[in-house]
């Protein structure tokens, strides 16, 4: 009898000492995944919450207005973003304009820009003609746009090495304009932007 007391009293004395480990081994496990779960929801939550912030940053909208004798291009653009004209369009030539959120870095082929504005003198033909090779290659796609009434060409890819993103180009009484987007980052603000586009006819 004392052998089977000292049997079941080891036996029942194991089996909740392997209970008691297998709980504790449980609630750490549980604790772990609760932990994770909630980090994984803290982090979508402040994903979500700096998103919403970013976008209510740039508003409201601040207006830019292109020369007049070039046809008053104008359209909104976020209130972060700052404005370098290159240009001076009062002696006539190419008017260029930069945007970017913050400050404008050095004017460069290579530099990536929320937006450039070109206003040319070339022919409309011409400026699509010269991203043909492009667009054969398959590093940008062309489709066609229409703003307003004014028909136009937008371009999505690659430009280069250094510069891939969205460009709408369009024909402004006998001048040729270039809105063009350097990085995909900014392709939402750029089709906001384009769909506010009015101009002089």
């Amino acid at each position: 009898m004392t052998f089977v007391f000292i049997f079941t009293t080891l036996a029942f004395g194991g089996a909740f000492i392997w209970a008691l480990v297998n709980y504790v081994d449980q609630k750490n496990n549980v604790d772990a995944k609760v932990s994770s779960a909630v980090s994984v929801a803290v982090k979508d939550q402040q994903t979500r919450d700096a998103d919403i912030y970013a976008k209510a940053e740039k508003e409201p909208t601040r207006a830019f207005v292109g020369p007049e004798d070039y046809g008053r291009l104008a359209f909104q653009y976020p209130k972060t973003w700052s404005l370098y004209e290159a240009s001076d369009a009062s002696k006539g030539g190419t008017y260029q304009a930069y945007l970017n959120p913050g400050g404008i870095s050095p004017v460069s082929t290579t530099q990536q820009y929320a937006l450039r504005v070109t206003i040319e003198d070339r022919e409309y033909d011409a400026v699509i003609n010269s991203y043909a090779s492009l667009v054969k290659k398959g590093d940008l796609t062309s489709s066609s746009v229409t703003l307003g009434e004014q028909n136009g060409t937008r371009l999505d890819g690659s430009f280069s090495k250094d510069v891939s993103g969205s460009a709408v180009i369009l024909k402004i009484r006998d001048k040729t304009v270039t809105l063009r987007t350097d990085a995909r980052t900014f392709t939402d603000d750029f089709n906001a932007l384009i769909a506010t586009i009015t101009f002089n006819k």
